[in-house]
């Protein structure tokens, strides 16, 4: 009777121990499929948002600032303007190629882009032509300009560089800084400000004939205030001797060669570059060549960018495809100059024939206004 009993509970222990393996054996399998699948899943997601590597190596201390997605669009960018810097291939006649590659960059720069300090100030001189020169350079996409006239190396030093920082555009590591106050040139304490922000700043100057200059000068102040005395009457201190009165600031202005002096004592003459304001009408893809090469950019802006228009009688640029207007500059230039007696123009040419002279030998260039 025991040894039934006992044979009894050895089969129900066994029956039991088989069964309890099973489901144990059950459930493993089943919470190994819903973890296999769950992993699975979730590289799947991940896979269908990874980013693909960059082909541009030169990029890479850029874009390991951001993160993989967020920077596809800045390797795109930089990918095809690398690509465009190792080829030889010019601009197409229309100029979209490289329209379309500014939209880009400058799209690019204002989503990751970083606010940083100018490389390069466009620093006079007023009526020379530093508009053109701004709105010329703009469409290259190396390059971010501030548009308007910020005044800080002259009006506003006091606001602080963070201020001042705080005006520029995004721009990419790749890309140049830019902006255009043409008082500087004639201000005493900026080369000694803008030196003191960075000793490697490039700066342009925009000349011109300065008596043309002069007059254009008197011209714009008489659209403002048509009440002021005539020309004659604030070029010269006496007329009749031929005494020009070099306090007038329209007058003091072309005196190029003692505002320079003030700034070869911070900069090196090879950080400036000076553009002529007559080829800059007449060979404005000229000019704007030097320009680009002084700055260390591709020359992408071409004769095939520009225009004359003959009612400004100033260069204009090509409409590109996305506007249904050229771009030309505002109103106030290309204005139809006051008439000035011939008599006080070369009287005044031959006041200023000294200080052109010796403008001519420190720069190393005659600009031919005598």
């Amino acid at each position: 009777m025991a040894h039934r009993f006992l044979s009894t509970t050895n089969r129900f222990r066994a029956r039991f121990a088989f069964i309890f393996t099973v489901s144990l054996s059950c459930s493993y399998v089943c919470y190994s499929i819903l973890f296999c699948r769950g992993t699975i899943m979730t590289n799947q997601g991940y896979e269908g948002k990874r980013c693909p590597p960059s082909k541009n190596a030169g990029g890479k201390k850029l874009l390991g600032k951001l993160d993989n997605c967020a920077s596809l669009e800045v390797r795109s960018a930089l990918d095809a303007s690398a690509a465009q810097r190792g080829s030889n291939k010019s601009p197409d006649s229309s100029g979209s190629h490289w329209a379309d590659m500014k939209l880009r960059n400058t799209s690019v720069a204002q989503k990751y882009g970083n606010k940083k300090l100018p490389n390069a100030l466009i620093v006079g001189v007023k009526k020379g032509g530093t508009r053109a020169v701004l709105e010329f350079i703009r469409i290259h996409p190396d390059v971010r300009a501030l548009g308007t006239e910020p005044h800080f190396f002259d009006r506003n030093y006091d606001r602080g560089l963070d201020w001042y920082r705080g005006l520029m555009p995004r721009t990419l590591d790749s890309q140049i800084t830019l902006e255009k106050t043409p008082s500087y040139f004639v201000t005493r304490e900026a080369p000694r400000r803008i030196a003191t922000m960075s000793h490697e700043t490039k700066l342009i100057v925009v000349v011109r004939n300065p008596v043309t200059r002069a007059i254009s000068d008197y011209t714009q102040t008489l659209s403002k205030k048509p009440d002021i005395p005539t020309f004659e009457e604030l070029a010269f201190k006496n007329r009749s001797l031929g005494l020009v009165d070099s306090s007038w600031n329209a007058i003091r202005i072309g005196m190029y060669i003692l505002h320079l002096e003030n700034w070869l004592q911070y900069f090196r003459p090879s950080q400036m570059h000076f553009v002529s304001g007559e080829r800059l009408i007449t060979d404005p893809a000229g000019e704007m060549e030097k320009v680009q090469d002084f700055l260390g950019l591709k020359r992408i802006i071409t004769d095939k960018h520009f225009y004359f228009n003959r009612t400004k009688g100033f260069p204009c640029l090509k409409k590109p495809e996305s506007s249904s207007q050229p771009r030309c500059l505002g109103k106030s230039k290309g204005r139809t100059h006051v008439q000035i007696d011939q008599e006080v123009i070369e009287q005044l040419q031959e006041f200023y024939r000294p200080f052109n002279i010796k403008f001519y030998e420190t720069v190393g260039h005659d600009f031919k206004w005598d």
